[in-house]
C-alpha cells in the first residue's frame, strides 16, 4: 500500500548538530579542532592548493590553443518571425526584443531558416543563415545585415 511506504532502515542519516554544548559530543570547537585556518569561519584553502608547493596545473606544460568565439548570437527562426510580425513589417533587434523573441538588446541577433516565411518582411539583423536569406527573398522580403554591433559584443 502506498500509504505505508517507508525508507529502509539506515537510508535516512541524522544531520550532525554542532555547537550545542559538551554533552552533544560536538560542543566547544564544533569538530573543527583548536585554532588554525580551518577553524575559522572563512578558513580553508582554494581548490588546487598544494601547501605552497608548485601546483600540478602549473607544473605540466601547456599545449595547443584555446578558441573563443568572437560573438555569441541570439538565434531567431523565420517560423517565429512569421507568427509574430504582419506582412511588410520592419523587423529589427529592437522590435524582436519588444516582441520577446530575444532576451537582451546587447548580444547580436542571427536569423535562422527554420520553417517557412509566408509573407514579405523587412528584416535587419547582425547575421543570417544561407537558408534564411533564400527564404526571405523567396517570400518577397528584404534582409539587411547590421555590421557595427557584432564587433562590440565579443565578451558576452
Amino acid at each position: 500500500m502506498l500509504n505505508r511506504l517507508k525508507a529502509p532502515h539506515g537510508a535516512k542519516k541524522r544531520r550532525k548538530v554542532v555547537g550545542r554544548g559538551r554533552g552533544s559530543g560536538h560542543g566547544k570547537t564544533s569538530g573543527r579542532g583548536h585554532k588554525g585556518a580551518n577553524a575559522r569561519a572563512s578558513g580553508g584553502t582554494r581548490p588546487g592548493f598544494e601547501g605552497g608547493q608548485m601546483p600540478l596545473i602549473r607544473r605540466i606544460p601547456k599545449r595547443g590553443f584555446t578558441f573563443t568565439p568572437k560573438a555569441k548570437y541570439q538565434v531567431v527562426s523565420l517560423e517565429r518571425l512569421n507568427d509574430t510580425f504582419k506582412s511588410g513589417a520592419e523587423v529589427n533587434p529592437a522590435a524582436m526584443l519588444k516582441a520577446r523573441l530575444v532576451g537582451k538588446a546587447r548580444p547580436p541577433v542571427k536569423i535562422l531558416g527554420d520553417g517557412e516565411l509566408k509573407h514579405p518582411l523587412k528584416i535587419s539583423a547582425h547575421a543570417f543563415s544561407k537558408s534564411a536569406l533564400e527564404k526571405i527573398k523567396k517570400a518577397g522580403g528584404t534582409a539587411q545585415e547590421i555590421k557595427k554591433a557584432a564587433a562590440t559584443n565579443a565578451k558576452s
